[in-house]
């Protein structure tokens, strides 16, 4: 029977310094504009990165390049010590079963059950039984507490649940590491606050690194460890979150590195559409 199996803690401890994911002076362009301009992160094992800003800074081009839906115009992109610019299709694809991604419009199949969408990484990999799909697809739903909803069609499902179908759809295949991309912006704020619980639980029980691109500051103080925050194709800074013992190195540079200091000494409920109207 296929389980998921948490990492033990020694092993998760260990992990957590070790980059999973690296990007070394990276930039993009699209149509001649850039899109990311000699951008440089290390993605550590197990823990939750945020990346922050507003809208078409460049986050969202940020996560397709590290797992190589987009490639760079130059720099090096790597997983696990990997280079994958150096990968041709072909050789990417073994390396994408080990990232898995979810997205902020759900990108589930309309007319499959939510068993199929969540069985659909397995089918097109080939390398499982009828048996193991199954345990594997039942063990996912039952880590984002679907499952009672095997048989239903998405169009059944409130958006909190069609976002839970497509977390344990990425998880199918045994990620290392969980690409989220605005997957709360199209969620109310209690289906929010439910979903960044199941994220958390899946971090701390799997061991599953996690980097989530947002543009709601109190998602990431919810959940991040760590922030990069990017602003014009550049990540301006970048902190830890996790420890309110001690401030950053040096205090924030930015106004959205500021409030995010505020909201994690005072959390209210805000996000950018409220500080753009302060």
């Amino acid at each position: 029977m296929v389980s998921i199996a948490p990492l033990s803690p020694t092993t998760a401890e260990t992990a957590s310094f070790e980059p999973v994911a690296r990007l070394v002076g990276v930039s993009k362009h699209f149509g001649g504009a850039p899109a990311l301009q000699d951008v440089s992160i290390d993605v550590a094992r197990g823990r939750v990165l945020g990346i922050i800003g507003r809208s078409g800074a460049g986050k969202s081009t940020l996560i397709r390049l590290l797992n190589g839906l987009e490639r760079p115009d130059s720099g090096s992109v790597q997983f696990e010590g990997q280079e994958l610019t150096r990968l041709d299709e072909s050789a990417l694809k073994p390396v994408r079963q080990r990232i898995g991604m979810i997205f902020q419009q759900f990108n589930l199949l309309q007319n499959a059950t939510v068993f199929d969408n969540v069985a659909f990484p397995l089918r097109i990999h080939g390398r499982h039984s009828k048996a193991e799909v199954a345990a594997r697809v039942d063990a996912c739903l039952a880590l984002v507490g679907l499952e009672d909803k095997t048989a239903s069609h998405p169009a059944q499902l409130s958006g909190g649940q069609k976002q839970r179908v497509a977390i344990a759809r990425a998880l199918a295949s045994q990620p290392d590491v969980l690409l989220c991309d605005e997957p709360t912006s199209a969620l109310d704020a209690e289906t929010t606050e439910a979903l960044l619980a199941t994220l958390r639980h899946i971090n701390a029980t799997l061991g599953v690194t996690i980097v989530i691109v947002t543009h709601e500051l109190s998602v990431v103080t919810t959940l991040c460890r760590h922030v990069a925050v990017v602003e014009d194709g550049a990540i301006v800074e970048h902190f830890a979150l996790d420890d309110d013992t001690r401030p950053p190195p040096a205090a924030p540079r930015t106004r959205l590195g500021r409030d995010l200091l505020r909201l994690r000494d005072a959390p209210p409920v805000a996000d950018l559409r409220e500080l753009a109207r302060a």
